[in-house]
């Protein structure tokens, strides 16, 4: 595999170089694939800065790190089989601006992406860890705090990056100790009353005692959605799909973590994520009900993929978009 850092030679496959976001030349199979899943169903993968990646899903060579992470999104882009991103560094600290409309100019008009709201605003309570300092353990004062949301995240994108900004997922982490369903959910409700309703919201749950009809009921009530996760603290997504967890509107699939895994040794295991380790053929017939059950209402439809679910992201969502589309009619 050639480095996907060649110094100061931009393209080494000049013949295929065209101007910036340009689609460069795929697999005439996968190109095929992709025209034949329905304009309603987003997929991508969570996040994109990637080196593994390099040969299927780019090809350019950039100068360093700091080029490929401010750059890529152009060519991740033109990936036939992409229509959608996690952006997932918002989690960490805001967007500005500036990153955003970075972001939204290397993207296709009909690209929409999957983006985090950051953890100060989603997380209950502080963990545990030395880095959290005097307040590991604290309950999170700003937990779902709009007015902080509406500064810090909604009006950044509503001034930088409404065409290219598709759910806003809100990922509640597990915190220590005991849980207040019945409080969460009217937290969620209060949030949602009164956040900015130019945008849509999926809540995503890591910590399956929050899971309970009062909070599918407040999602509901107020047009947001649960954001459908493959997580190992989590109920399986046909046990959600059975629940009740799929509510009108805009639905977001997120698949992350086979259970019994931790994050961190399947990063070290799996890297670089450049193949398929460990297929999970559960989630994947999951994945195709959900399809399926959105398919009558005609609903927009986001699935991501990070590698930690099966080894490689890309090729995850190519064998999920096979297994569904591979024999449907050409759509686009």
């Amino acid at each position: 595999m050639t480095d996907l850092f060649d110094g100061g030679q931009l393209d080494l496959f000049a013949p295929e170089r065209g101007s910036r976001g340009a689609p460069l030349r795929h697999d005439p199979e996968l190109v095929s694939l992709a025209s034949r899943v329905p304009s309603r169903v987003h997929l991508g993968t969570s996040s994109w800065t990637f080196p593994g990646w390099r040969g299927r899903v780019y090809r350019r060579s950039y100068r360093d790190k700091k080029d490929f992470t401010k750059t890529s999104l152009s060519e991740y882009a033109a990936y036939p089989l992409f229509r959608t991103v996690g952006i997932d560094r918002s989690y960490y600290a805001p967007l500005t601006r500036d990153e955003l409309r970075g972001y939204g100019e290397q993207l296709p008009d009909d690209f929409a992406c999957v983006m985090k709201v950051p953890s100060e605003i989603t997380t209950r309570v502080f963990p545990q860890h030395p880095s959290q300092g005097a307040r590991a353990g604290q309950v999170n004062t700003g937990f779902l705090d709009v007015a902080r949301f509406r500064d810090q995240v909604a009006q950044p994108i509503l001034d930088a990056f409404l065409p290219h900004q598709g759910p806003l997922v809100l990922s509640i982490p597990p915190g220590p100790g005991g849980v207040n369903p019945r409080g969460f959910a009217d937290a969620v409700g209060r949030f949602l009353r009164d956040a900015p309703t130019e945008l849509s919201y999926a809540f995503e749950l890591r910590d399956a005692r929050l899971f309970t009809d009062r909070y599918l009921d407040t999602l509901r009530d107020h047009g947001a959605t649960h954001a459908l996760n493959f997580w190992q603290r989590m109920p399986t997504l046909g046990e959600q799909l059975q629940r009740g967890a799929l509510l009108p509107g805009p639905v977001v699939v997120r698949l992350m973590l086979p259970p019994g895994q931790r994050y961190a040794d399947l990063k070290e295991a799996f890297a670089p994520f450049d193949r398929l380790v460990a297929p999970q053929q559960g989630m994947r017939d999951d994945v195709a009900r959900i399809i399926a059950q959105t398919e009558d209402l005609n609903q927009p439809l986001f699935i991501i993929a990070n590698n930690k679910a099966e080894g490689c992201s890309p090729l995850t969502l190519e064998a999920i978009a096979a297994a569904v589309f591979k024999d449907s009619p050409q759509t686009r």
